[in-house]
């Protein structure tokens, strides 16, 4: 099982958690051909490595956040707010 640190509860198991699918997706502008917005609706990336994800506490405090998770190991790289920046994941180290 992963425990997951919540940026307002702190480390808890990952049953608590829901994940919502890839963060920072920009949305189209409202005149674009159907294929761009099928695209943007339905196709998303399934890298195989670091993935940036939106995670919500929803056993806890009910609070979404985002989290940087390589998708082979299932570490937790990083979590931050949702109103933060992606932090700087260069360093290899894991950040909170």
């Amino acid at each position: 099982m992963m425990l997951i640190q919540c940026p307002w509860c702190g480390k808890r198991d990952e049953n608590e958690f829901v994940c919502g699918g890839t963060t920072h997706i920009a949305r189209p502008p409202s005149a674009v051909t159907d294929a761009v917005w099928g695209a943007y609706l339905f196709f998303r990336e399934n890298p195989k490595g670091v993935h940036l994800e939106r995670w919500r506490h929803t056993w806890g405090c009910g609070q979404w956040f985002n989290a940087a998770r390589h998708t082979v190991t299932h570490e937790i790289l990083a979590v931050y707010r949702m109103s933060d920046p992606v932090p700087d994941l260069s360093a290899g180290g894991a950040a909170s």
